[in-house]
């Protein structure tokens, strides 16, 4: 995990089989990778994976959600979901993609990775080729790639957040999570040489509360922390209605469209849209490849 992205040698570049593979295809609409990650559980992370797949969806994107928590996933359980295949059963060749995503609101797609995702970090050569032939069916179906991550700063995690484009970090005004969140962003940091992350409140009074937790933890981190830069993504407000969104299995803005969070989910939608991706990197393969040669 420790060994940084690209400075691998010659020699081992020539066996690779993937290196020869393009990142990107001409003619092909970059597809985003996000990987939505938080220092500790119990933030609400996939619930705002949820409700910020939906309301893309809202304004046009077509989003795949990719559950990363190995052990607690629950993407499916929040949408009510009953998925009976993952991404394992496609590298064993017993499903096709097809088969293994889910069908969620509007035009969302899910894959369940709880499973697979161990996988992952040894496969075949055989096997990468086949999952990048696999993702290159999908280029011209996804816009944005929703990774829920896990909690903490396991291999796993850094795993998927290395290879994401874009990161994250979903912190709330509770001290254990801007101490846990701040760890994370130092590990990836220091450890791998991320410098960009968006940092996205929850559960907080109003937009001003917001940028005060986001306050809080930019001036640590840039204090500390060389180089690094640090965006503020917005707010999502503490909402009850939230609550009664997940006794249902369904998304907030589905089951409460006019509840205040589900507005804040619609503004970070819009602000996502517009932004422009913080690389240039060609298309899905691009994360996938970066995946399989961390």
């Amino acid at each position: 995990m420790d060994q940084a992205l690209g400075l691998r040698n010659k020699e081992s570049a020539s066996m690779d089989p993937l290196a020869s593979r393009p990142l990107a295809y001409p003619g092909t609409v970059p597809v985003r990778v996000i990987a939505v990650s938080s220092g500790k559980g119990g933030v609400g992370k996939s619930s705002v994976v949820v409700n910020l797949a939906v309301a893309l969806d809202r304004v046009g994107k077509r989003v795949l959600i990719m559950d990363a928590d190995l052990g607690l996933a629950n993407i499916d359980v929040l949408l009510g979901l009953t998925p009976k295949y993952n991404i394992g059963h496609v590298l064993d060749g017993s499903r096709d993609i097809g088969q293994v995503l889910v069908n969620g609101p509007g035009r969302i797609k899910v894959l369940s990775a709880t499973s697979g995702v161990q996988e992952l970090t040894r496969l075949s050569d055989e096997q990468k080729l086949l999952l990048l032939d696999v993702m290159d069916d999908l280029q011209s179906e996804v816009d944005v790639v929703l990774i829920d991550n896990g909690a903490g700063i396991s291999d796993s995690v850094l795993y998927f957040s290395l290879a994401a484009q874009e990161k994250i970090v979903v912190v709330t005004p509770e001290p254990t999570s801007l101490t846990d969140a701040y760890a994370f962003i130092k590990v990836l940091h220091l450890r791998h040489g991320e410098r960009h992350f968006k940092i996205l409140i929850n559960s907080v009074k109003d937009e001003r509360a917001g940028r005060a937790v986001f306050a809080k933890i930019s001036r640590v981190a840039e204090h500390f922390l060389d180089g690094l830069a640090l965006s503020y993504l917005g707010a999502i407000p503490f909402d009850y209605s939230l609550h009664k969104a997940v006794m249902q299995q369904r998304s907030l803005l589905e089951a409460f469209p006019s509840a205040a969070a589900s507005k804040a989910f619609t503004v970070l939608a819009e602000v996502l849209e517009k932004e422009q991706p913080q690389t240039n990197f060609g298309n899905i393969n691009f994360f996938w490849k970066r995946l399989l040669q961390i």
